[in-house]
């Protein structure tokens, strides 16, 4: 069964290979009982499931209910997750079910087939028995609850050039005061296209980002005994925070942000005596779970791809920022324990739960919704101004970076989160930025992930890592 007589038969379009138009699904489009189609034949964990689960398969039901508990006919309870709007993984008797939604595209309008899975991965906690299935929701059927969404593409000429306007930076600082702008005459003339995958890529594009959760009276009282400021980069002097990269022209914030709270994550664990610098590339050549230099989402990297297939050092895939062929030098790898959107699921985070979060596990990596003025940054307290698309059709991206760390700043007023770049040690404030913090900013404080990494054994007296 490959994958084109599999959508056919979902009455779905085959998608291009590559697109800017994302699927847009919430929680109340997939809640009820769903109909999986397994293959029956055991698969390899590197398969590449778009070809379908083949022509024999077995059958599971599993209910999705609110909140995000998910139930099998045989009683077992187990937990599901959105990821992102796009797709959705269950976690449920031992096994773990990933998908993408499909969708099709018409005259400029796109459809989301929200009630659908496109052919995704199962395989058992321990990753040893792996499967591809596909989905159909059956209860309600689709033709008592309406499951298709409408969106319209944006349009843009083709290889328009980015143009550096002074303009919009003395605009940007007349109008305000809380941060500085200022040109970068490296993206002087630059296609849209390439700062556009710099600020996430055109297929992590959310159009419907959810907001930040309510914050619940438990919640609240344990954030309130924190401290005022914090900072991985400077605890007690000792410095947990991996350096600056810059991503290049490729799509693939997700997986340095995703490999800078690995890299973090792992330096807090073993007090720094363990200090990899992973490997991005591994990502954006190998990973069938994003979209290379068109785009990924860290849900799906650091958590999901961390424990499914774990992480190289640099050193054995080097970052070449381009969908290189995946190869590189059989090593050991660092995989990650567990994984979840901060609050437990897509759409239940919030400021306190990302503060309780980064003090006691480490730095979070987060997605924000990128505009054209935060293209000009350069020093102070970051909040989108709306002094853009005049300037230039810049498309609003989900850019992908890491908390490190909170405070107050006394000269603007306003609470910040600290947040590395990838962008280079030129940008911003040597590659970090602040930005406002506890009003969901560009919706910063919505889709938080957090992942806990696994150190790697050493040898009794020896340098270097085995398993």
């Amino acid at each position: 069964m490959n994958a084109l007589w599999l959508l056919m038969l979902l009455g779905v379009a085959a998608p291009p290979a590559a697109t800017d138009i994302p699927v847009s699904c919430m929680y109340s489009d997939i809640l009820g009982s769903w109909r999986f189609f397994i293959s029956k034949a055991p698969l390899g964990r590197d398969s590449n499931c778009s070809a379908g689960p083949g022509s024999e398969t077995n059958q599971e039901v599993i209910r999705l209910q609110k909140l995000n508990i998910a139930m099998d006919e045989h009683g077992k309870e187990g937990t599901f997750t959105l990821v992102y709007n796009q797709g959705f993984e269950v976690d449920l008797a031992g096994y773990k079910w990933f998908a993408f939604f499909p969708f099709s595209e018409s005259n400029g309008t796109v459809i989301s087939y929200c009630d659908k899975a496109t052919p995704g991965w199962v395989h058992d906690v321990l990753d040893q028995q792996w499967g591809c299935f596909y989905g159909q929701r059956i209860d309600p059927p689709a033709n008592k609850t309406p499951l298709v969404f409408t969106h319209h593409s944006s349009k843009r000429v083709p290889r328009q050039l980015f143009k550096n306007n002074p303009n919009i930076v003395n605009a940007i600082n007349r109008i305000q005061t809380k941060w500085k702008a200022r040109q970068y005459p490296e993206y002087h003339d630059k296609p849209l296209e390439m700062l556009e995958k710099r600020a996430g890529g055109s297929l992590s594009r959310l159009l419907t980002p959810p907001q930040s959760a309510p914050v619940t009276l438990d919640v609240k009282r344990l954030a309130s005994s924190l401290p005022k400021t914090w900072d991985w980069r400077d605890v007690n002097g000792m410095n947990f925070v991996s350096p600056i990269r810059d991503q290049g022209g490729c799509g693939s914030c997700y997986a340095f942000a995703s490999m800078a709270m690995l890299e973090s994550r792992l330096r807090i664990i073993t007090n720094n005596t363990q200090q990899p610098i992973l490997s991005p590339q591994q990502v954006v050549s190998c990973s069938h779970y994003s979209q290379g230099c068109d785009g990924g989402f860290p849900y799906l990297i650091a958590g999901k791809y961390g424990q499914d297939f774990g992480m190289l050092e640099e050193a054995y895939c080097p970052y070449k920022g381009e969908d290189a062929p995946c190869q590189f030098q059989p090593h050991a790898r660092y995989f990650t324990s567990d994984y979840q959107y901060v609050g437990g699921f897509y759409g239940a985070c919030n400021e306190a739960l990302m503060r309780l979060d980064l003090i006691n596990n480490g730095p979070v990596v987060v997605g924000f919704q990128v505009y054209d003025d935060f293209m000009y940054y350069s020093s102070g307290v970051y909040h989108h101004t709306g002094l853009d698309d005049v300037f230039n059709p810049f498309e609003q991206t989900n850019h992908a970076v890491l908390i490190v760390g909170y405070g107050h700043d006394a000269t603007s007023g306003l609470d910040f989160w600290t947040v590395k770049n990838s962008w280079g040690e030129e940008w911003g404030e040597d590659g970090y930025f602040r930005i406002r913090r506890g009003n969901d900013e560009c919706a910063i404080e919505s889709i938080a992930v957090t992942a806990t990494p696994i150190p790697q054994l050493w040898w009794k007296g020896r340098g270097s890592g085995t398993w």
